[in-house]
């Protein structure tokens, strides 16, 4: 078989919705994606959405927006991908990491011990699409103790008088917090339109904003529509008609707005996600589960509970008694048999651009371990029953392998140690 990780989700109306974009001969930001910010609305049942090129360009957008700045702290999880530090770094701030929970989320307990009166902004990622515990955290940034250490520097902190919390919800559209969208649970949520992921624009992204009183949710929007494009008080789509080219530039914004062609395959996927793209994902996760369920080796990934729900983007399996080259070689035996499967993630202390900023992965115990035996399985709604069942068994008979192996090396490591200790 050949079974790739992750392809993107395109059926006729995509295409549709593409060529009628393309038909229209407007194909910059106009309104195709003032459609898709409304679905976007609509099932998150946020306040306002603002759509940006990608999530790092949203989330540099939310960090200069609130005035994060050189000098500044961010606290974010050692264990996601590198575009959450990043962008902290975009703004001249330092990314503050800290250890994870068993179920790959940011730990509260060390996001509280790691709060200074530097702390601007906390962001939380939802890996895999299972949301992070918002309830400790929201307690935690409203908690007067930790209001206190707040310095506010800008309108933006002024107004909000503690620290942002943003969700990178890069993985995470259509995920639940107590039965409701677990994009309400923050401040501003950033979505990803990557290629891989369940929604695509091919690259994009999506702001959704929360922000509590005073803060006017439409004055924001209109504000950081214009931030987007440089700063300017005119869109392309409005300059373009008839006596309306004069246009301003108010501020130093950025150049990051999402154009309609892209949107057009966004805004095609979204008007079928809940009723059918998001089940058929779940049905797959739950076909893993039964699989691998006698298999004393699998961990399961956290998926459904009293209060969360995943959206199943990934199912990041994890192998009990598995080392970290152990679990290359069951990527690469699948590879071999035709199967595509992937790491999420490498944790940041462990990539050159960290390691050379001084973090280390030794300070991070929890990441180290989540990383090193996990192995994230093929899911989307393409896949057939037939090749989850493949999947499946490959799987069982690779991992076996492996474990077979190494307690055979641990065996003949202990008769040799056995064998010295007499001949001495």
């Amino acid at each position: 078989m050949n079974i790739p990780f992750s392809p993107p989700f395109i059926d006729q109306s995509v295409v549709d919705q593409v060529l009628d974009t393309l038909n229209n001969k407007w194909i910059t930001t106009g309104p195709k994606v003032k459609a898709l910010e409304q679905e976007i609305k609509s099932i998150t049942g946020t306040k306002e959405v603002v759509c940006v090129n990608s999530w790092t360009s949203g989330a540099i957008l939310m960090l200069k927006w609130f005035g994060v700045k050189a000098g500044d702290e961010v606290i974010i999880p050692a264990y996601t991908y590198s575009a959450t530090a990043l962008a902290v770094l975009h703004c001249g701030a330092m990314p503050v990491m800290v250890d994870i929970l068993d179920d790959f989320n940011i730990d509260p307990d060390k996001v509280k011990a790691a709060i200074t009166t530097k702390t601007k902004a906390i962001i939380a990622v939802d890996i895999a699409g299972w949301p992070c515990d918002y309830t400790a955290l929201k307690e935690l940034i409203t908690d007067p103790k930790v209001q206190r250490k707040f310095r506010y520097e800008s309108e933006k902190q002024s107004l909000l008088k503690r620290i942002l919390l943003i969700s990178d919800a890069a993985h995470s559209i259509g995920s639940l917090f107590n039965d409701k969208p677990a994009a309400q649970e923050c401040d501003v949520t950033i979505f990803s339109f990557h290629a891989v992921k369940n929604i695509t624009t091919a690259e994009g992204g999506a702001i959704c904003l929360n922000l509590p009183y005073p803060f006017d949710s439409e004055a924001e929007y209109s504000y950081l529509k214009m931030y987007t494009l440089n700063g300017q008080n005119k869109d392309a789509l409005s300059k373009s008609r008839g006596g309306g080219w004069r246009y301003d530039i108010l501020f130093q914004g950025l150049k990051i707005n999402m154009p309609d062609i892209c949107a057009a395959i966004g805004l095609a996927q979204i008007r079928k996600y809940n009723h059918e793209l998001l089940p058929q994902r779940k049905k797959i996760a739950l076909q893993y589960c039964d699989g691998f369920q006698h298999e004393d080796w699998f961990i399961a990934p956290p998926l459904v509970s009293i209060q969360r729900e995943s959206c199943y983007h990934l199912f990041p399996m994890r192998v009990k008694g598995l080392t970290e080259e152990q679990r290359d070689q069951v990527i690469d035996d699948l590879a071999s048999l035709g199967i595509a499967s992937n790491v999420h993630f490498i944790p940041m202390p462990m990539l050159t651009l960290f390691k050379n900023l001084g973090y280390k992965i030794e300070d991070y115990p929890m990441a180290y371990q989540n990383y090193a035996n996990e192995i994230s399985l093929p899911i989307y709604p393409q896949l057939t029953e037939t090749e989850v069942e493949f999947i499946i068994n490959s799987v069982i008979s690779c991992v076996n392998i492996q474990l077979n192996n190494r307690i055979k090396t641990i065996e003949e490591t202990f008769i040799v140690h056995k064998q010295m200790a007499v001949a001495s």
